[in-house]
């Protein structure tokens, strides 16, 4: 008898389980809820604002399959290159706010707001769906130099006066600004080298002609397991399953830095607050599912918790926020 209550009892939380995440669930008003029951009404666009082929758009055409399967609609997967993704905001911030065209983007997006590189603020036009993903940094470095942890990294660029390289992915790049944040949290000076990609700086950090940068974990793996290059330390707030054996580089001598590169939903502001909730919902139900966590740990990603859609924003405007601020008191030249 027991037993047969508590299947009972696991059959009804499992029912209302599917229902809170299913895209009809009703949300507010009666209104609301005619507008979840019909959304989507035509095909949902993703905007992209970088090229087929490269690690924004893979997320997003994985993830954009699977919100197609379990919806039953049409998602077209639609790249926008330019500008560092100031192409693709721009489209995005004068699409309609039906909740029909939304974007899938990189960190590339909050710093370009923060630089107000769309030549007006993202905040007022821009709003934030869903975290997807949390990826760390490892900060590199050129194994010949006796640098083996953060603090050894302080310490030889303070002994040398502002002698020592890095390298980025480009000017007020994600690479670039973190950094210049962990240099200024650090007390430190380095000299920036702009690539065209981190691909070409890692290289050169391997021959010496420039000592230390942050890469993503897919890019810099082969040269870390090859020896040409040395990580000492992730850039995420506390240790991570994808580099278990690295220290943080706030636990290794610089207290609160943290520096992440994330894949989020946006969505022009306005949209329905029902149809807001459903794609956040879903999106976080897609990318924890075992399917796609597995697929997106490979890449070197870890799928980001649910988070309400408020509490994303939240974070997102607190992000603008930080980097506008940070830019403004560093006086970085990014042109």
């Amino acid at each position: 008898m027991q037993r047969r209550t508590i299947l009972r009892l696991s059959g009804v939380w499992a029912f209302c389980l599917v229902f809170m995440v299913s895209p009809t669930h009703a949300y507010g008003s009666e209104a609301d809820r005619s507008i979840a029951r019909n959304y989507p009404t035509k095909p949902i666009r993703i905007l992209v604002g970088a090229s087929a082929g490269g690690g924004t758009d893979l997320v997003a055409r994985l993830i954009g399959r699977k919100l197609g399967e379990n919806w039953g609609t049409t998602v077209v997967i639609d790249n926008r290159a330019g500008g560092a993704g100031v192409v693709a905001m721009n489209i995005l911030a004068q699409a309609p706010a039906d909740g029909h065209t939304i974007s899938i983007a990189g960190n590339s997006l909050i710093l370009a707001g923060a630089q107000e590189k769309a030549g007006s603020d993202i905040r007022a036009t821009i709003d934030g769906v869903v975290q997807l993903t949390s990826q760390p940094y490892l900060l590199v470095v050129n194994p010949a130099l006796p640098i083996k942890s953060v603090r050894d990294l302080v310490a030889f660029a303070k002994s040398r006066a502002g002698s020592l390289n890095y390298g980025s992915s480009g000017t007020g790049s994600p690479i670039h600004l973190g950094t210049e944040l962990l240099c200024s949290m650090a007390g430190i000076k380095a000299i920036h080298i702009a690539y065209k990609g981190v691909g070409p700086a890692l290289i050169d950090a391997m021959t010496g002609q420039i000592q230390f940068l942050l890469s993503n974990g897919i890019a810099a793996a082969p040269h870390l397991n090859s020896g040409k290059l040395k990580a000492i330390a992730v850039t995420t707030l506390t240790r991570t399953s994808l580099f278990p054996q690295l220290p943080t580089v706030a636990e290794s001598g610089i207290p609160n830095y943290e520096h992440n590169n994330m894949y989020a939903v946006y969505a022009p502001v306005s949209v329905n607050p029902a149809i807001l909730k459903a794609l956040n919902a879903e999106f976080s139900r897609i990318v924890n599912s075992r399917e796609i966590r597995d697929k997106l740990v490979a890449d070197g990603a870890e799928p980001a918790p649910a988070m309400a859609q408020g509490a994303f924003r939240a974070l997102y405007l607190r992000e603008i926020e930080k980097w506008s601020r940070f830019i403004k008191e560093s006086h970085l030249t990014l042109e």
